[in-house]
């Protein structure tokens, strides 16, 4: 999904240049969208506000959700376990009760990191729609149906 907010007069940029140049991107696969769902962009043009000035033409926003955060959420991952081997920047959290007898929160919100990963992950496959997982119930059922 992607939701572009674009700042402009309207005789500068039309919509339809917005929606063209997104196209281009998706058409030249720079974008890679979920097999399973339609692409969805959308895009809102709005006019330039008065009190704020630019010294562009054109000023906007643009959000994309899309699968490549996997990568982001692994790296993470990863990063958070090297500090994790050496015990590094743990004392400040040992001095709190909360982590005085363990540092269990800090496995447990790995885990969820970990769930998300996988579900990213499992976004990118065809038969997403269809997939049942353990929803951590321990029923095999995701809760999707």
């Amino acid at each position: 999904s992607i939701l572009n907010i674009t700042q402009a007069d309207p005789t500068d940029v039309s919509p339809t240049q917005i929606h063209k140049a997104l196209h281009r991107l998706r058409e030249r696969q720079t974008l890679r969208f979920i097999p399973w769902g339609p692409a969805s962009i959308q895009v809102a043009l709005a006019r330039r506000s008065p009190y704020v000035h630019s010294a562009h033409r054109v000023t906007g926003f643009t959000l994309f959700n899309h699968t490549s955060m996997a990568e982001l959420f692994e790296r993470l991952l990863s990063q958070y376990d090297r500090i994790r081997r050496r015990n590094a920047f743990l004392d400040n959290y040992r001095r709190e009760p909360m982590f005085q007898d363990n540092l269990d929160e800090f496995e447990s919100a790995r885990e969820t990191v970990q769930c998300l990963v996988e579900e990213y992950r499992a976004c990118e496959r065809v038969d997403y729609n269809k997939l049942e997982y353990d929803g951590g119930d321990g029923s095999g059922k995701s809760g999707r149906e």
